[in-house]
């Protein structure tokens, strides 16, 4: 059977190719629409029929003309509609926009964080280098100055890594404490919310948090705020800098949405480095977001986006991947699949064990 897009009628495959030629437009009138309080007051007229574009102007100051652009790139865009008597209310598409949690991490991560960057993608393509990061900072790349971006942007890319993290610790833990690890190597901790879940779950365990130095002042000075100085230490690494290594004496070692901020090359670097400080009963546990374990079609989607990121901020080289890339890598780097569970809607957990 032929797919939609060799069927698809020709004034429809225009239709189409003209929303993604002016997509940016639509994307910022969105993000005027929910900044100047213009979606709140639609929706919170909806129950006496909608709202006028003069009645919108009084009750926001603004002039009828700035708020008539918006409206009607949002009309034709399907994001609010109008009655005949020129009142509007907000679709379902426009309320997902405005009230959705999961669009609402993806729109500030977009805005805030990617959409200047994004320009500079064809660039990155050809150099091989995150050309765009140029537009939040002098880094090689985001995670040297993470630490150290503007407040609005550091909430919106932390608030964009822990939604699609969070809400599957639960489970995540107890598969990290089935065997009862004493010492856990935590690789890449971000802001520390793994070793504080952890700490939590158990009185006894000590957590090693493993990443850059401005990252990892940030989670240890959450972990010790929390009452966990004695048990949540720190191993300062640059994975990029020639023969990284790691202490020895890991029960497990545990990485969420980590490897993916890598090459293939240096995820291999990676592994084979946390094979050494592995004891010889140990397990290795990566917990991602592949690509092609994705049940829904804007999951899959999502993660494709994603990986532009990867490619004009964040490193250049690195993307989100099939669960097929990582399976190879870790035979390569010495390690065995010994269970591959889902977890939650979008995530797979992989316990290596060595060979």
């Amino acid at each position: 059977m032929e797919n939609n897009t060799t069927t698809i009628r020709a004034i429809d495959a225009i239709e189409e190719a003209q929303k993604i030629a002016f997509a940016p437009f639509v994307f910022q009138a969105t993000i005027a629409l929910r900044k100047l309080g213009i979606f709140d007051l639609i929706f919170s007229k909806r129950k006496s029929g909608g709202i006028n574009i003069f009645e919108i102007a009084e009750n926001l100051n603004i002039s009828t003309y700035g708020i008539g652009v918006l409206l009607e790139i949002a009309e034709s865009s399907n994001i609010v509609s109008k009655t005949n008597d020129n009142y509007y209310k907000l679709t379902k598409v426009g309320y997902f926009l405005n009230y959705n949690e999961t669009v609402n991490v993806n729109i500030n991560f977009t805005q805030e964080v990617c959409y200047k960057g994004l320009y500079h993608l064809t660039e990155s393509i050809v150099n091989g280098k995150p050309e765009g990061l140029k537009e939040l900072g002098n880094w090689n790349t985001i995670y040297e100055g993470l630490s150290k971006l503007p407040e609005e942007i550091k909430k919106s890319w932390f608030e964009f890594d822990h939604h699609y993290s969070d809400d599957v610790f639960d489970d995540a833990l107890k598969i990290v404490f089935r065997n009862n690890p004493k010492q856990i190597f935590d690789i890449g901790g971000n802001t520390g919310k793994f070793a504080l879940s952890a700490s939590k779950y158990s009185d006894s365990v000590k957590v090693k948090i493993v990443d850059l130095p401005g990252q990892l002042n940030v989670a240890l000075a959450n972990t010790e705020k929390a009452g966990f100085k004695d048990r949540v230490t720190g191993h300062e690494i640059d994975w990029l800098k020639p023969n990284p290594s790691v202490p020895n004496g890991a029960d497990l070692v545990w990485m969420s949405q980590f490897l993916d901020c890598f090459s293939e090359e240096e995820i291999l670097t990676i592994l084979k480095t946390c094979v050494k400080g592995l004891n010889d009963d140990g397990e290795l546990l990566i917990m991602e977001t592949f690509t092609d374990r994705q049940k829904f079609d804007n999951a899959k989607f999502i993660l494709e986006a994603t990986s532009l990121y990867f490619t004009v901020l964040a490193n250049g080289n690195s993307k989100m991947y099939p669960a097929e890339v990582f399976l190879k890598l870790i035979d390569q780097a010495g390690l065995v699949l010994k269970e591959d569970i889902a977890v939650g809607e979008y995530h797979t957990i992989l316990v290596c064990k060595k060979k």
